[in-house]
């Protein structure tokens, strides 16, 4: 009996634990999740989508592409399959279509007309958003490789220092890794991890698998890595500290190589985006008002927009993609933003706040026209009048009697505005997008630009002082004595203040060198947050363990590699001069004239017809006015019918907003090629280009607009009308 009930018992409370146990039961280990949460936080809405949407239909990749997207999603660090993937793809296009259908089927049976465009949109949205999605593990590969590849150079640097004085692979790996910022730190770091998985028995093979996966995009740094590897068995000192420097070399040299390439076949593609994106558009944009105006009204203002502000801009992103993905890597900046102490301001979503309240005035007038047509008329002018007319206001010769804001009623149905006044309010609003953005962008990176700034001034007059204390390091002069030295030699400059600092902490605190430079509190490190600054410094105190002739040694050795990148760094400069500046000058200073000018040309067009129009209003029955002795006012409006063109105040719209996208595009796309992933770069660029380019396109409208207006008028009645 009690032995029943002690069975009873234990089986109770065993099922209890069991239950506990497999409720908590992980797939990795807390450790390896800690690790992986700090590398892909940024990447798991993705996951989560795959995870939970694309599994639920059974895709099927082809081998092929089932090779190259396991290649991305590995790259890309992502924790799903190739079939989750496409999977996801796959819902995305057939979710669309279904509502597409269902949709169209509705407004059939309600209105007894099909929606054939819309079903096109729809369809067209279908096809882009799969193509996004399906290329995503792609472009978050490239996103990878980009930043990357952007530190492989600190990171055989470090190596190479680490190991002249200490021959051991590991630990230069690890200083290296606890150097370097994310992603590629994170990279190094998972070699350590696969060895203590047991994935491999040693950090060699670890190492060697992890190369595999840049040999395709950057072989330079595999091969200096090898050459690294190779050191390790070299018995003679000399040809091991050679060959450690011939790592550096063949690392600094294929870039060079590989970016002199990438400069020429760039220019080509680069010019296609620009004729595609800007010169194309412009001339079809010229051709709208009258296009629109002979097809009886069969091209509507919206669907220009979609095919303006959604099908282009997505086709120049398109192409300018397919250009970064030929993008070699090893070369860009390699900035940790998280670690700057006014990261908090970049960060800051106040900001747009503020920015959205300076430029609601201009948003509110931009919205003006649209009142108007919603009861401002009323309220302002009384009832029964619905404008103003140019007559009224003595500019008979600009408008005629047409109205300043000039909406037509047309079979009881309200058309325009097609009144200057209403292009001239419009301009408003693309000026009001560009500022919210300029403005924001210019608060959110303000400090941290002054902060760089700094830093490379800093970092430029780095290399000499370094020099300096290896020189003082190998006259065999203690590294406390040395900071001093450096310090007095240096009055006067940025770099300076550096030595003042430690030499200060050292002299009155008492502080030892490593406290002097990197206390929480008052280390010199604080003042100047360079890494360049605080890796230079670790290298010293680790090398002065072994010597000052070593330390003396790597601060030479740094010093050179600082002078031997930025003598890189200025020729590839050099390289892109003519590529970049072709492209901003296009983007701030071609494209927005040249659709300005077509703006005018439109509103040209438009006042022009309005005041035959309103001519042909007081004219008699049975009579006719002759424009120019060729042909009748009445022939021509019928012909060009005012009510069936765009309206000037949407086209001009369209017009600005398509150029703030062409310019977000534009410039992130040059701040890649030239520094590779940069988003602090790209912040501070498109400030520069919207502020430049919309304020030049706002005053050349507005010039083009008055002008060519007045001009039409002038026309007109040298015509006899």
């Amino acid at each position: 009996m009690v032995r029943d009930d002690v069975d009873k018992i234990l089986k109770k409370y065993s099922a209890k634990l069991e239950g506990s146990m497999n409720s908590e039961r992980r797939d990795y280990s807390r450790e390896y999740e800690r690790f992986r949460g700090e590398l892909q936080k940024d990447l798991s809405w993705y996951e989560r989508l795959c995870k939970n949407v694309g599994s639920k239909i059974k895709a099927k990749v082809p081998d092929k592409s089932r090779i190259q997207l396991s290649r991305d999603i590995a790259q890309a660090r992502l924790d799903i399959t190739p079939e989750e993937a496409s999977g996801l793809s796959l819902v995305a296009l057939i979710l669309l279509v279904f509502l597409a259908i269902l949709i169209s089927g509705v407004v059939f049976m309600l209105s007894n007309s099909f929606p054939f465009l819309f079903m096109l949109l729809v369809f067209f949205a279908a096809i882009i958003l799969f193509s996004y999605l399906n290329g995503m593990p792609k472009r978050m590969a490239l996103r990878w490789r980009l930043k990357a590849s952007s530190q492989m150079v600190p990171a055989i640097l470090y190596i190479v220092i680490y190991m002249k004085h200490t021959s051991n692979l590991e630990r230069a790996i690890q200083f290296a890794a606890d150097n370097l910022s994310a992603p590629l730190s994170f990279d190094l770091k998972k070699i350590f991890w696969d060895v203590q998985i047991g994935k491999y028995s040693t950090i060699k093979d670890s190492l060697d698998a992890y190369l595999e996966t840049w040999r395709d995009y950057s072989i330079e740094f595999v091969e200096s890595m090898h050459l690294i590897e190779g050191s390790l068995y070299e018995p003679s000192e000399s040809r091991r500290i050679a060959l450690l420097e011939k790592a550096l070399e063949v690392m600094l040299d294929g870039i060079y190589d590989k970016m002199l390439h990438y400069t020429h076949d760039v220019k080509s593609p680069l010019t296609n985006v620009y004729m595609l994106g800007i010169v194309l558009p412009t001339l079809a944009l010229a051709l709208l008002p009258l296009a629109s105006a002979l097809m009886g009204g069969v091209v509507k203002w919206t669907q220009v927009m979609i095919l303006f502000n959604v099908i282009l801009p997505f086709l120049v992103l398109y192409i300018t993609n397919n250009i970064l993905t030929k993008r070699p890597g090893g070369y860009g900046d390699s900035e940790a933003l998280e670690k700057n102490p006014d990261y908090v301001h970049f960060k800051n979503k106040k900001v747009y706040l503020k920015a959205f309240l300076i430029v609601l005035p201009l948003l509110l007038l931009s919205l003006v026209p649209l009142f108007w047509n919603l009861g401002l008329n009323e309220a302002i002018l009384g009832a029964g009048k619905t404008d103003i007319t140019f007559k009224e206001i003595g500019l008979e010769r600009v408008g005629g009697n047409a109205g300043l804001f000039d909406y037509r009623v047309v079979d009881g149905k309200t058309v325009g505005p097609f009144g200057l006044l209403s292009v001239l309010f419009s301009l408003f609003l693309p000026l009001a997008i560009a500022l919210f953005f300029s403005i924001s962008y210019d608060l959110k990176t303000r400090k941290l630009m002054n902060t760089r700034k700094e830093t490379q001034e800093l970092e430029d007059q780095f290399s000499s002082s370094l020099f300096q204390l290896g020189n003082r390091l190998g006259d065999n002069i203690p590294a406390e004595i040395a900071f001093g030295r450096v310090a007095n030699s240096l009055r006067g400059t940025a770099a300076a203040n550096f030595f003042v600092t430690v030499n200060s902490n050292i002299q009155q605190v008492g502080m030892s060198v490593e406290q002097a430079i990197f206390n929480p509190s008052r280390g010199a490190i604080i003042y100047f947050p360079s890494d360049l600054i605080k890796t230079s410094m670790k290298i010293m105190i680790e090398s002065v363990k072994k010597g000052l002739k070593v330390a003396a040694n790597a601060m030479i050795a740094i010093s050179n590699y600082i002078k031997n990148i930025k003598k890189i760094n200025e020729r590839l400069k050099d390289l892109l001069a003519d590529v970049i500046s072709d492209m901003k000058s296009n983007m701030s200073f071609l494209a927005p004239m040249l659709s300005g000018i077509v703006i005018g040309l439109s509103v040209m067009i438009t006042s022009i017809l309005a005041k035959l129009t309103s001519i042909l209003a007081v004219v008699q029955p049975g009579e006719d006015v002759m424009v120019g002795g060729f042909a009748s006012a009445s022939t021509i409006t019928q012909m060009f019918d005012i009510t069936t063109m765009i309206p000037p105040y949407f086209l001009q719209i369209i017009i600005g907003v398509y150029l703030i996208e062409i310019i977000f595009i534009l410039t992130k796309c040059l701040v890649t090629i030239q520094s590779g992933v940069d988003v602090l770069g790209e912040k501070v660029e498109i400030a520069k280009n919207l502020k430049r380019g919309m304020f030049l396109y706002f005053i050349i409208t507005l010039i083009a607009v008055v002008a060519l207006s007045l001009l039409a008028g002038i026309a007109i009645g040298q015509f006899g009308v």
